[in-house]
């Protein structure tokens, strides 16, 4: 069903394009799209062109193209109630893209993986785990990667993303986007129904750009930026969007 779906919105898409943007598959793979979003007239981003990356999942339009961050800040969370609920000795390993650090501390931990999460970092963590199947298979619904190894240590991959996401591949200085391109937009998470389309999506994308969302922010700094001090903001983004979508 995902494919007939998919295939009928590029259809409409290349018959009745939305206003200022573009999408369609990259080479023949239907589950993964390119789309161009010219930036807003009336907006900072203006003569900007941004390329954005869009993942369908399998069981769309059921489920949305998932926003990148919204899953990994919801991963936090996941690893605040891991570590509240399962037993481990020791310490416990984080390895990242980076770096491979031991946290003696379930405090250190919890900042080191809002920090990396926060970011859009790849993270691996393993740690010794209590006899918990329920939340075993609660966390396999989340998507997490998990394997359990010998002498009950939990081990768990966490990637940047979950199998869908939509992100920018322009970098855009924005209070709702952040380095990674990772978009938060409520119609691709709570607020999704089957009756969005991807067009519909994208002339979001293009409001939120022209409206940023400093009261759901993705980079709080640029949200902080955007509330007090808007000129500065404006010049920043004018700036990025020179260097970087303009070439």
């Amino acid at each position: 069903m995902a494919s007939k779906r998919i295939l009928k919105e590029l259809k409409d898409l290349q018959k009745d394009p939305p206003t200022s943007c573009s999408a369609g598959p990259v080479a023949e793979d239907m589950f993964h799209w390119q789309a161009t979003i010219m930036g807003p007239a009336d907006s900072p981003y203006t003569g900007g062109v941004f390329l954005v990356s869009i993942h369908f999942p399998p069981d769309y339009p059921f489920k949305p193209p998932k926003l990148g961050l919204l899953e990994l800040l919801d991963l936090a969370l996941v690893f605040m109630f891991i570590i509240l609920h399962l037993y481990y000795t020791r310490c416990i390993c984080v390895r990242g893209i980076e770096d491979c650090k031991e946290f003696k501390s379930s405090d250190d931990l919890a900042v080191s993986l809002h920090h990396r999460f926060a970011y859009g970092t790849y993270c691996h963590v393993t740690f010794k785990a209590g006899k918990m199947p329920c939340l075993l298979r609660w966390l396999k619904r989340e998507y997490l990667l998990i394997t359990l190894l010998a002498a009950r240590c939990l081990d768990v991959t966490v990637d940047r993303f979950r199998y869908g996401h939509v992100a920018f591949r322009t970098k855009v200085f924005h209070p709702n986007i952040n380095s990674n391109g990772s978009i938060c937009l409520d119609i691709l998470k709570e607020q999704w129904s089957p009756a969005l389309t991807i067009s519909k999506v994208l002339l979001s994308i293009c409001s939120l750009l022209t409206d940023p969302n400093p009261d759901d922010p993705l980079v709080p700094e640029i949200a902080h930026m955007y509330k007090t001090d808007r000129a500065k903001y404006e010049a920043t983004a004018r700036s990025w969007t020179q260097k970087y979508a303009m070439g």
